[in-house]
């Protein structure tokens, strides 16, 4: 199946830092700031947001690779917007662009990469993968 994915096309989304996102609380460290998960977690669903749009209902994607840079902290109950550049496409693979800002500071950017599934053949792997 081919599928239209424009390039170029930018998404974009904020998230309100809790505690639940903050470092202490994921266990990726001791402090009370946005973890790297998390963030990766919101780069994640704005680039799955961004494609979803464009594949048919029995098509989802599912991350392959992140590779991103947590340059800076944010602080609890701040605004972190996130945007997914998609920047190439390959066939059912999807490269974006991710960046997370808070204020005017880049705090995290990288590449983040997806690939194009059928539900129900994804499905149907995990239960042969399960079942051996």
């Amino acid at each position: 199946m081919s599928f239209q994915i424009p390039v170029g096309e930018v998404c974009e989304e904020e998230f309100k830092v809790l505690d639940v996102h903050a470092a202490k609380h994921v266990g990726s460290g001791d402090v009370s700031v946005l973890s790297t998960p998390s963030m990766i977690g919101f780069m994640e669903s704005v680039a799955l947001k961004c494609l979803q749009k464009h594949l048919p209902e029995d098509y989802t994607s599912v991350g392959v690779l992140v590779n991103v840079k947590h340059l800076n902290p944010a602080p609890l109950n701040s605004i972190v917007k996130v945007k997914a550049s998609i920047i190439n496409v390959e066939g059912r693979k999807v490269v974006f662009n991710v960046q997370a800002t808070y204020k005017d500071m880049v705090i995290g950017e990288g590449v983040h990469e997806r690939f194009i599934v059928n539900r129900k053949k994804f499905a149907d792997k995990i239960l042969e993968i399960t079942s051996k």
